[in-house]
């Protein structure tokens, strides 16, 4: 379904499952475009009734909660539905994706719809500008690709940051923020924009053909989701097929490289790994603090490019030591120099709560990496630092610990786990690790996160990390992981405040 084109939405029924942010994009940017648009939600909340009252005023319909005592507004597919956008979010074996099966009616999400939407783009901002009818068009910006397990929004944020060192109109999109309809449809012309993907939205995205893409890493997550680890991945290495460019993979995950030898690519597209360690030849790695590219150099047999050096990445941590690595291998492809690598790499500002340092109290530092929701991530962030008081526990989402906490043993001095699945780590910890000192913190109140941080300060020695990687969840007891960051930040200023 590579090629295929939508010639007119005009009068098309379409259904958007979803009031969240990608659905209200969709059904604004469709309804704009003539087609006739219903949103569906399960939802009855205030945040649901606001957004269909603005809705409403552009003449889109909105069906959501339970009426009448009849079946959720999301479980059924409105008569007439031509075609299903779906958010993100949305599982595959939803009663409304059934319905939609039954009545021969296909399922794409926001991402699909951007991608089909490019060269209307094109026209719209030339409509803008005045250009006379039939002048040449730009193409649409190609898109560099970035999914993986752990590490998207990060590196996806390194490359934009690359390109625009490289002087090229670029945006960060996706599942990063800026929903990608929007940036598609918008009056910013690009020239390259840098496209965060997760499994969910490659899952409903069959015709999207990058430029080039990277699989970061693989670990299992959202299995309840996805079904399986096979399906998992397999939604993943959707982003590879039809790459024209470069095949980015992870040479010390070989289940990238995997994933990369089954997609069918255009013909001369490359392999690229990246590794922490020398590159060999079509690779990028680290050679005595240097970050080098063997991939897009002359003579890649026995030459290799300075691109930047590990102290140019911010924070320079193993994991994120990838990430730049993925990011610059994707923005060689594109044809961008070696100094705007380094140069964007400089540049780049990690968000919040991914290996945030808050504080130094009482010679212990304390490392805010709330982001580290499964032990994929926890495992990296534990990896950065030794020894470590670890804070860790919430949902676990069907995870199990005995390998991260085998792996990771070694560097820790104490655990304090707190959350709804904090048991699950404690038995792991016991089997692997059990000269390690646990605290159980069985507290759900407003101030768990204090006396967690203050049962990692007894704990601590000076010279170690508290690190907040909770390889879990965080919504049992906060609102996202941005939340529980916040509370792990002021509880370290409380301690220190207490400590002066």
């Amino acid at each position: 379904m590579g090629s295929r084109q939508v010639t007119s939405w005009h009068g098309k029924n379409i259904t958007v499952a979803g009031l969240g942010v990608s659905g209200v994009s969709a059904a604004r940017a469709l309804a704009g475009l003539g087609a006739v648009v219903t949103v569906v939600d399960n939802g009855d909340g205030d945040a649901q009734r606001a957004r269909a009252a603005e809705l409403a005023e552009q003449g889109i319909e909105v069906r959501f909660g339970t009426q009448d005592g009849g079946p959720r507004a999301g479980d059924v597919l409105p008569e007439g539905t031509e075609l299903v956008v779906t958010s993100p979010g949305w599982k595959p074996d939803s009663p409304l994706f059934a319905a939609a099966a039954a009545a021969g009616v296909e399922v794409v999400g926001d991402v699909e719809i951007a991608w089909l939407l490019r060269e209307r783009g094109q026209e719209l901002r030339a409509a803008r500008s005045g250009a006379p009818a039939g002048a040449p068009r730009r193409e649409p910006a190609p898109w560099l690709a970035i999914t993986g397990t752990n590490g998207k929004t990060t590196t996806t944020q390194m490359l934009a940051s690359i390109l625009k060192a490289a002087g090229l109109r670029t945006a960060a999109v996706g599942n990063i923020g800026t929903p990608i309809i929007d940036v598609v449809l918008g009056e910013q012309e690009y020239d390259v924009l840098a496209v965060e993907l997760s499994s969910y939205q490659l899952h409903w995205a069959p015709s999207v053909r990058a430029h080039s893409a990277a699989v970061l890493n693989l670990a299992p997550d959202h299995l309840d989701w996805h079904g399986s680890m096979e399906a998992y991945a397999a939604d993943k290495g959707r982003i590879y097929e039809g790459n024209t460019v470069a095949c980015v993979y992870n040479a010390s995950d070989p289940a990238t490289e995997d994933l990369v030898v089954a997609a069918d690519v255009e013909e001369g597209c490359r392999a690229i790994g990246f590794t922490l360690g020398a590159p060999g030849p079509s690779m990028l790695g680290v050679v005595d603090g240097i970050l080098v590219d063997r991939a897009f150099v002359e003579n890649r047999q026995k030459n290799a490019q300075e691109l930047a050096q590990v102290e140019d990445v911010n924070p320079p941590a193993p994991h994120n030591i990838a990430n730049a690595l993925a990011a610059a291998a994707l923005a060689r492809a594109f044809g961008v120099e070696p100094r705007a690598v380094r140069d964007g790499l400089r540049d780049f500002r990690p968000d919040a709560h991914r290996v945030a340092h808050v504080d130094v109290v009482a010679s212990v530092s304390y490392v805010d990496d709330s982001k580290a929701t499964n032990t994929h991530a926890a495992e990296a962030s534990l990896a950065a630092f030794e020894p470590v008081v670890w804070i860790a526990g919430g949902l676990a989402k069907g995870a199990t610990f005995d390998e991260l906490v085998q792996k990771s043993a070694k560097r820790l001095r104490g655990a304090v786990l707190m959350g709804a699945d904090r048991a699950l780590i404690a038995e792991a910890l016991a089997r692997h690790a059990p000269e390690v000192p646990v605290v159980d913190l069985a507290r759900t109140d407003t101030g768990a996160m204090l006396a967690a941080v203050r049962e990692a300060a007894r704990l601590a020695e000076p010279g170690d990390t508290v690190l907040l990687a909770p390889a879990c969840a965080s919504m049992d007891m906060f609102a996202n992981y941005n939340k529980r960051g916040d509370a792990f930040a002021e509880a370290v200023r409380e301690l220190a405040a207490e400590d002066a």
